[in-house]
């Protein structure tokens, strides 16, 4: 039982890492633009729900619901701001953009936010439960895997059914052919973008209501994503579903083998399937 409690716990835990990942899957897996404040969007727009909340007096969906407009035209304008000017067939001008705004961010919040930890207060939400038998699952995570759920489900079929997911796949596979037939790729990466950073601001309220936030965790919850969007597979927004997954069990079980091995075997993990399967486990056919 206590395994099987771990699996669980493990896959809860996933749901929120696969919030993380939806964001990076469009960006890294789709557009191919390496984004290395993905983590730190996320902390910074974490801490604002907390600020939000202790302010305003609200709860965390309606935290998320003030927050995700302004998310999504902070992606528009960073897209078309800055990635736009560095985007290209070599990533290294878009990862060294980005590592400056990352550095940019981290040092802006601990001048208003402090080092310290913060977490987001749900009235109690973060420490209710719900029994199955011997079990006991908690209702946030539930509400976080269900979410996660509902999201990959959403950008998967806008990506394949909507003319702006036909645009977005066309302009990343080959951006000048896409220009021809009368597609602005500048114009659907901005979109894209605006849509990444959208989930990540419901990914942040989630991290800060279930944990705790500091203006440090940023590369941490990027590398979170990234091995997830890479244990799927490239381009496969399911494949980050599953990876979070595999990425979430990994960590409780490891973690019930010793307290301090849950991020190690994470890792571990992801070395294995890279080293096996270095195409990820839902990679496309090409």
């Amino acid at each position: 039982m206590q395994w099987l409690d771990a699996v669980l716990q493990g896959v809860l835990l996933g749901g929120l890492y696969a919030q993380y990942a939806l964001g990076m899957t469009l960006m890294f897996g789709v557009m191919r633009v390496v984004n290395a404040a993905h983590g730190d969007i996320m902390v910074l727009l974490g801490l604002c729900g907390i600020a939000l909340t202790a302010w305003l007096g609200i709860g965390p969906y309606a935290a998320m619901a003030m927050l995700t407009p302004i998310a999504v035209l902070l992606g528009y304008a960073l897209q078309r701001v800055v990635l736009n000017r560095v985007i290209g067939d070599d990533p290294l001008p878009s990862l060294i953009a980005t590592f400056g705004l990352s550095t940019a961010i981290q040092n802006l919040l601990l001048e208003v936010f402090s080092a310290d930890a913060r977490s987001l207060n749900a009235g109690g939400l973060e420490s209710a439960s719900v029994g199955i038998g011997e079990l006991h699952l908690g209702v946030l995570p539930l509400q976080i895997f269900g979410a996660a759920v509902v999201l990959t489900t959403g950008l998967d079929l806008v990506l394949k059914r909507s003319r702006f997911g036909r645009a977005l796949r066309a302009s990343a596979a080959d951006a000048e052919a896409a220009s021809i037939t009368g597609i602005d790729p500048k114009r659907i990466y901005a979109g894209a973008t605006a849509i990444a950073t959208g989930l990540l601001a419901l990914a942040g309220v989630f991290q800060a209501t279930r944990a705790t936030l500091s203006p440090a965790d940023g590369p941490a919850q990027l590398i979170y994503a990234f091995e997830a969007v890479i244990i799927g597979g490239m381009g496969s927004v399911w494949g980050a579903f599953i990876g979070a997954i595999v990425l979430g069990v990994s960590q409780v079980v490891g973690s019930r083998i010793d307290a301090g091995w849950g991020s190690l075997v994470g890792h571990l993990v992801f070395i294995g399937i890279l080293c096996l399967r270095p195409q990820g486990l839902m990679a496309r056919q090409r």
